[in-house]
């Protein structure tokens, strides 16, 4: 009992030191307490590690062994019958064609082919990343507030919901309904590198959610989550009042020995460029145990799950899926670009796009989305085209995203 207060005392310290957020930069100090705080959360985030490797971008992975990996100091998945070679109970079916970035960044590591099997590869944090994490801003709070009228003609206008201050959007999303039962979904997007400073980010993201329960996956931009302007892949969940980014905090159990959750990708799509750069993801509820299951590239390579233990609305299916891009600034910093940093032209060689949306039925079905709404909180930003049969394909939903947010670009 005492070691469990203990941990549980010790992961609310790294949420409040990573959650909190007064929206000021600059130079931070630190009292003696904070700093001893801040020591006692590295050693319970950065595990012992079995092999430490670099990328050649200079991030440190720690291989940590499976089961003491973060995941694991939640109190609800203590004692759980997981394992390194756990896999999926899945129905995927949907293959993709196209060229993914997912395979090339593989090769990110410097000298060696990522971690050893039943280990899994833990970004180190450092001092620095809490003392900057600690303005990371709180998630987006959706509300429902207003009504839209669905762009595919629909004569009835849908809820939707609408975005907190600070959080600008360029979406689609399926047609509200809480009786909607939704086992995944899955998108190809491009890659792409928008200029983003301090106090600002920019993301494409897949988006499910149940009530106050949310999964994200795609690309971002993040100097303060990350410390750099790479465009590097993330995960979010948030479960009630808690949530968190890749590995920060206890909730996601990692399988892949290979592929980071917040890796750095080789190559960045330019505008013009014929030939296309993009990501493949799924996230897709396991019809067996409930697990919600993230998945990269054609191959349906499995990155790692979300136990639906952690959840109280995810536990079952989820009613809601958005596609696009998000971008925040502080109030006192002007919006940053999203996706290609001009707006979209309804070309794929220069917009940011998501294609071939689809989600997955209670039975684990795919279907192809052709119905959804349009959401830009900011139209003179961002700009979204929204094309469900793409040059009459039957299966091509193509959305086009983008715009240059409050800089100037020559488009």
């Amino acid at each position: 009992m005492l070691i469990r207060q203990r941990i549980v005392r010790q992961t609310l310290l790294v949420l409040y030191f990573l959650l909190s957020y007064d929206g000021v930069q600059g130079e931070i100090k630190l009292s003696k307490l904070e700093d001893l705080e801040m020591e006692k959360q590295l050693k319970l985030l950065n595990k012992p590690a079995v092999k430490t490797i670099k990328t050649k971008y200079g991030d440190t992975y720690d291989c940590v062994d499976f089961y003491k990996q973060p995941a694991f100091d939640h109190p609800l998945l203590r004692n759980r019958n997981f394992h390194p070679k756990m896999k999926p109970t899945l129905a995927r079916t949907l293959q993709n064609s196209n060229t993914s970035a997912a395979n090339k960044s593989l090769n990110i590591w410097l000298k060696e082919n990522g971690c050893p099997f039943g280990t899994v590869p833990i970004k180190r944090v450092t001092k620095d990343d809490l003392i900057r994490q600690r303005h990371i801003p709180p998630p987006e709070g959706f509300a429902f507030e207003s009504t839209l009228s669905n762009i595919n003609n629909n004569s009835e206008p849908t809820k939707s919901y609408m975005s907190s201050r600070g959080y600008k959007l360029a979406t689609v999303q399926i047609p509200y309904d809480p009786n909607n039962k939704f086992a995944g979904a899955g998108m190809s997007a491009t890659l792409w590198n928008p200029h983003i400073e301090s106090q600002q980010h920019t993301a494409c993201r897949l988006k499910i959610q149940k009530g106050s329960d949310i999964l994200q996956a795609g690309w971002r931009v993040d100097p303060t989550l990350y410390r750099d302007t790479k465009t590097r892949s993330f995960i979010h969940f948030q479960a009630g009042n808690t949530h968190c980014f890749n590995t920060l905090c206890p909730g996601f159990v990692i399988v892949n020995s290979k592929f980071p959750v917040d890796v750095s990708f080789d190559t960045i799509q330019q505008r013009g460029d014929k030939k296309v750069w993009e990501i493949t993801l799924f996230i897709e509820r396991d019809l067996a145990n409930g697990n919600w299951w993230l998945l990269y590239d054609v191959n349906n390579e499995q990155i790692g799950f979300w136990p639906q233990e952690i959840f109280t609305k995810l536990t079952s299916f989820a009613n809601n899926v958005e596609w696009g891009g998000v971008a925040y600034s502080s109030p006192s910093v002007s919006e940053p670009p999203m996706g290609s940093s001009c707006f979209p032209v309804g070309d794929p060689a220069y917009d940011a796009y998501c294609r071939r949306l689809n989600v997955l039925n209670d039975k684990g079905q795919t279907v192809h989305i052709d119905k959804t709404n349009v959401r830009v909180t900011d139209p003179n930003h961002y700009g979204i085209m929204d094309e469900p049969h793409w040059r009459g394909a039957k299966y091509q939903h193509m959305v086009f995203y983008g715009g240059p947010g409050g800089f100037e670009t020559l488009c």
